[in-house]
């Protein structure tokens, strides 16, 4: 190929995704950074937030289609590293849906897609919400020891699901909730389904809600499914395409992917996001305040041990953004993770969270470890970045099997 022909390469963000960027930060700025400490003190649902979002189009199907759907695949992470750079308590309550919303496009068919998502956001004069239900009390990492039982009564047409769910982001609060479960449990994560449970659906209830370490705006919950009856409508993908899939399990053939395990590899690099706003939050206001506090006759940035954590803070930052950018890229475009590059981007990310949030505290010292200072709450916010949607541990056992080829334990 010659130069001329060469395909060009380029960092630099497309207009529509600029604008969104803008458009986001304003509003992380003027009102979610300002509602952030009330908010997490209350460790409640920020609904008038939530409500200030729907009535701009922020908190949207349309939003959260366009950005998915914006061809860089970057319009998601660069929006979401805005609204979580305001307060990740506070953009989790606001973008805790899209993940049931991811599932039900990961697993369903097109019809299910337009059926189920709209009710997934509702309007702005009448703003619902998702939940995307996968974790249980033994079964997190290991999403291969789901006990959540889903039995297809045929008579019926109908599917009844017992079990219970944990972690589960506006779980019981939610308008639609969307589940993980067996089929056939001896199959392990190859036997698993996921469905959509409709509003209102007898047998389905929240369970305890939990006081967290930090995120404490964003509502996470237990699920009880107690003889939860839904129509075979709502099994993601239909019961011809699991009963394919089953029969591939018995025969030992392989499988084309299981139920959780898709929804969250096609959000890694959006977790990374995430992350990537919460330290950049801390990074900026680290940096502004090292610029400004004086200690023995000049600013404690002119000292170079300050000095260097705030270079490895930046340089961290800048490092975790592009493996997010490319790793959002390559989904978009279909490129096969050969590399683990999702998770690699989850995992670079969300560690880079929790070392930058832990050396802006130190950065400030004692005001660092008072709630006088948001640094203290970002860094009690970082830490659920490495644990959700698979721990970093998790993490580094896909990219080391898929990089050794090796059945790594």
């Amino acid at each position: 190929m010659s130069e001329g022909n060469a395909p060009g390469f380029s960092l630099e963000l497309n207009e529509d995704v600029r604008d969104v960027r803008d458009w986001a930060h304003g509003f992380a700025k003027d009102v979610i950074r300002p509602a952030a400490a009330e908010w997490d003190e209350r460790e409640e649902t920020p609904w008038p937030v939530i409500q200030e979002a729907a009535k701009i189009g922020l908190y949207s199907l349309d939003f959260f289609a366009n950005q998915w759907l914006e061809p860089s695949g970057l319009g998601i992470p660069v929006a979401f590293e805005e609204l979580y750079w305001g307060d990740p308590g506070i953009a989790l309550a606001i973008t805790g849906s899209g993940l049931a919303a991811v599932s039900v496009a990961a697993n369903g068919t097109q019809e299910q897609l337009m059926e189920w998502t709209p009710q997934m956001f509702g309007t702005a004069d009448d703003v619902k919400l998702a939940a995307f239900c996968s974790s249980e009390p033994n079964a997190g990492s290991d999403v291969s020891a789901i006990k959540t039982r889903a039995v297809y009564d045929q008579a019926k047409d109908e599917w009844v699901l017992n079990g219970v769910k944990t972690w589960a982001t506006n779980g019981g609060i939610a308008d639609i909730h969307v589940v993980v479960a067996s089929v056939e449990p001896e199959f392990g994560s190859r036997g698993q389904a996921t469905f959509v449970i409709p509003p209102n659906t007898p047998g389905l209830s929240q369970g305890q809600k939990f006081a967290k370490h930090g995120i404490r705006a964003s509502h996470t919950a237990e699920v009880i499914l107690d003889d939860v009856r839904i129509p075979g409508s709502c099994l993601l993908g239909g019961k011809e395409k699991l009963d394919e899939r089953l029969a591939r399990a018995r025969e030992g053939r392989r499988s084309k992917g299981q139920a959780a395990m898709k929804t969250f590899e096609a959000s890694r690099p959006t977790v990374g996001a995430m992350a990537i706003g919460c330290a950049r939050a801390a990074y900026e206001y680290a940096l502004e305040y090292s610029t400004q506090r004086e200690q023995f006759g000049k600013p404690i940035g002119d000292n170079q041990g300050v000095a260097f954590q705030l270079a490895d803070m930046a340089t961290r930052i800048d490092a975790a953004r592009l493996l997010v950018w490319r790793a959002a890229w390559m989904a978009r475009n279909d490129k096969d993770f050969d590399n683990a590059q999702g998770s690699m981007s989850k995992l670079y990310a969300s560690e880079t969270a929790t070392f930058v949030t832990q050396n802006a505290v130190r950065i400030l010292g004692g005001n660092g470890y008072t709630r006088e200072y948001p640094v203290e709450r970002w860094h009690r916010d970082a830490t659920i970045f490495t644990i959700f949607e698979g721990a970093s541990e998790i993490q580094k056992l896909i990219i080391g099997r898929q990089i050794t080829g090796l059945p790594v334990r």
